[in-house]
């Protein structure tokens, strides 16, 4: 079947539902891997001790940033130059599956597991990040100008639910409490995983594989993509050529500039924050894959609905006021979410810690915790999905790929910085909470660069 665009140029209801139902398919890796499931399992059972596990995390994540820095804006260039995007989401997207397969062999006490872990989970970061810019590059195809927001901000929805429904298939059915042996529902592990070898977080890395192989089908089947103009070899060619030409003018589009620098501190701030978020949970509190993934449900809950609101508000008032609205609520609830230990609250007023064999977030620190990170959740998707929106309205549409390879570049450009920064300070004084609050400032330096962008005149529903 070929994906034509409707009569008046842009996708028509299957071609939109097809470009939505890939951020369902790409969420899991997100959800499941890199914050809440496997992340946190990797931290806490295969380190060598949870500090050190949030040290390698931060390496390897910033490793695979790096990486992404540096083939962005090529990438993007000779995607432009040859047409379709379709095949190097297929490409990027293989990669994450194969990565994420092989994080069944990480398992506790294995040789080799260590290394095993970081280096599929950076490839599969490398692999879903890729497809991602990819995909957000078809979107001036799908929808007019006028309707960016809403699709961004759905898609970004969509998403959240998928990670949600893969979530809660995971805790129900597939990882138990080690402890216990039981799943969130209180059966056994499904399939006669093995909770001692914690098989259940294990097979997060195959079934975000397997999720994704299966719900991206209707996009490439229903969502038009830009037609060939070049083979493979004159595209790369003519791809570096345009690149260059982008590179050498770049002054022309200093505005958009102006925003993918902001872009770039920011979203280096919220990648580290997801990234570590359920490691610094797992180290501080003590919490198991259970506490993590009702977490997590209950975080996807808020993103879900902060991603609609966002979606609504940008096509009535434009990205750049979500954008900056969500930034400061962020940097608040930054601030909050380190406030909170494992025997206090507010950074100084002691607290009652949860006894052995506490209910599910009994103490007051733990409560307080899940509702700052709630308050993270609501904002982070409006700040995310604007984003994108307000780049495919900056960005001149006969170079829209090059320009999300700059949008991936500047997600990605000090990404490593920020994870390595994490890393490093976390590895230098032993401590999760002053390794994570190095990112505080992230969010202040990105509005405050934001605050400078003109955004476009967009007649708005």
């Amino acid at each position: 079947m070929t994906a034509t665009p409707a009569a008046h140029g842009y996708a028509g209801p299957a071609g939109v539902f097809g470009w939505l139902l890939f951020d369902w398919a790409g969420q899991p890796f997100f959800t499941l891997v890199t914050t809440f499931v496997f992340a946190p399992y990797f931290a806490s059972a295969v380190a060598p001790d949870p500090a050190a596990g949030q040290a390698l995390w931060g390496f390897a994540t910033g490793a695979a940033g790096l990486c992404i820095a540096l083939l962005s804006p090529a990438l993007g260039a000779i995607a432009d130059a040859g047409g379709p995007k379709k095949p190097w989401i297929a490409t990027f997207g293989g990669l994450m599956c194969l990565a994420c397969v092989a994080l069944w062999w990480v398992a506790p006490g294995a040789p080799g597991a260590v290394m095993l872990g970081l280096v599929a989970f950076a490839l599969g970061t490398i692999g879903a990040e890729f497809a991602q810019t990819f995909n957000n590059a078809q979107m001036p195809r799908v929808v007019p100008p006028s309707k960016l927001g809403r699709l961004s901000g759905t898609g970004w929805a969509v998403g959240y639910v998928g990670g949600l429904v893969s979530l809660f298939l995971t805790l129900g059915f597939l990882a138990a409490d080690p402890t216990t042996g039981q799943t969130l529902l209180g059966h056994a592990p499904a399939f006669g995983l093995d909770a001692a070898t914690r098989e259940g977080e294990r097979l997060t890395g195959p079934l975000a594989a397997l999720w994704f192989a299966v719900f991206v089908i209707p996009m490439f089947l229903f969502t038009p993509d830009a037609p060939r103009e070049l083979p493979l070899r004159a595209a790369v060619r003519q791809g570096f050529i345009g690149l260059r030409r982008t590179i050498g003018h770049v002054r022309t589009h200093r505005n958009v500039l102006t925003f993918l620098a902001a872009n770039m501190i920011y979203t280096d701030g919220l990648i580290a924050l997801f990234a570590f978020g359920g490691i610094y949970a797992a180290g501080t509190f003590g919490w198991s894959a259970v506490e993590l993934g009702v977490f997590g449900i209950l975080l996807t809950v808020t993103g879900t609905a902060g991603a609609l609101v966002g979606g609504w508000l940008d096509d009535r008032l434009g990205p750049k006021p979500v954008i900056l609205g969500g930034l400061a609520v962020l940097a608040l609830a930054s601030v909050l979410v380190l406030s909170v230990g494992r025997d206090f609250v507010l950074f100084v007023i002691p607290a009652e810690p949860s006894a052995p064999g506490h209910g599910l977030y009994d103490s007051l620190p733990e409560r307080l915790y899940v509702a700052f990170g709630l308050l993270i959740g609501a904002a982070a998707g409006p700040v995310q999905a604007s984003s994108r929106a307000l780049l495919a309205q900056l960005a001149p549409a006969h170079d829209i790929g090059q320009f999300f390879g700059l949008f991936s570049l500047s997600g990605k450009l000090t990404s490593f910085a920020g994870p390595t920064a994490v890393g490093l300070v976390t590895a230098i004084t032993l401590s999760q909470r002053l390794g994570i609050s190095v990112l505080v400032a992230f969010f202040a330096i990105g509005m405050a660069l934001l605050a400078r962008v003109e955004a476009p005149d967009v007649v708005r529903g």
